[in-house]
């Protein structure tokens, strides 16, 4: 961190360490979220390299690491199912704080709250987290950002405020009516999508549980232009880290229904 500020290379804290700072809420964590511009990417490399710190592009589309001996941090640029790529309006809203005694900034809680919306993998479902930052911060959101934010994947967020509700039925009231109502004219006048507009955008929440769907059942994946930023040569090494013991559960068990 230190050197990035040197070099200029504006970063934010995000992960663990901004939770617990919107939240409260303390937490063991295996490394440290550092969220940049994607176009810094090579000026990050180029620092991290005059410090003899190793740095790897995981994942392109979204994901870099850090390397030293046995500790890391993760670079982030974007989402994995590529729809919160890291914009200025980021770095514009973030929050002053110091961490480890370095002057630093922490991710905006709307951008905190957007990414962790999508995270809903069978092993990682980050729904409790979304649902502890609007109660500890939903005085202080920007909820037309918020709101912005999801833009036509309005129906993620609604979900998550039902659920909110469902979580804290006392704290109802901290999601503001105008917000939640207009989400519900929004649900109650959607059309209907056209017979035969088969997409699936589970993937969007899940890498791993919905690729059935996309590789069996004739479904597009939303990830994938048209209806999405990606492309399917840029999955294949997202897809390809989950571990094939798990992906091998998703395919149906044909031999077991022909017995």
């Amino acid at each position: 961190m230190r050197a990035l500020a040197r070099e200029g290379v504006e970063c934010l804290v995000g992960g663990t360490y901004a939770f617990e700072v919107y939240t409260d809420i303390r937490r063991a964590t295996k490394d440290l979220d550092l969220f940049i511009l994607e176009e810094d990417w090579p000026r990050v490399v180029a620092t991290l390299d005059r410090e003899g710190i190793q740095s790897d592009l995981t994942f392109p589309h979204w994901l870099g690491k850090a390397c030293q001996g046995r500790h890391y941090v993760d670079l982030l640029f974007s989402s994995g199912n590529g729809l919160c790529p890291v914009d200025s309006d980021w770095f514009a809203h973030a929050r002053p704080t110091r961490f480890w005694g370095i002057p630093a900034a922490l991710c905006p809680i709307e951008e905190l709250i957007w990414t962790k919306a999508f995270v809903q993998e069978r092993e990682r479902y980050d729904g409790a987290d979304v649902a502890h930052l609007l109660r500890s911060q939903a005085s202080n959101l920007d909820w037309d950002r918020l709101l912005a934010r999801f833009g036509v994947h309005w129906e993620v967020l609604l979900a998550h405020l039902v659920l909110f509700g469902f979580i804290y039925p006392g704290e109802r009231h901290l999601v503001p009516r105008q917000v939640l109502q207009g989400l519900v004219a929004k649900l109650e006048t959607a059309e209907n999508v056209p017979f035969g507009e088969a997409v699936c955008r589970g993937t969007l929440l899940s890498r791993e549980q919905f690729l059935v769907d996309v590789g069996e059942a004739g479904y597009r994946d939303a990830r994938v232009w048209p209806d999405g930023a990606l492309t399917p040569e840029v999955l294949l090494p997202w897809t390809a880290e989950i571990p094939l013991a798990r992906r091998a559960t998703l395919a149906p068990r044909r031999q077991a229904r022909l017995v």
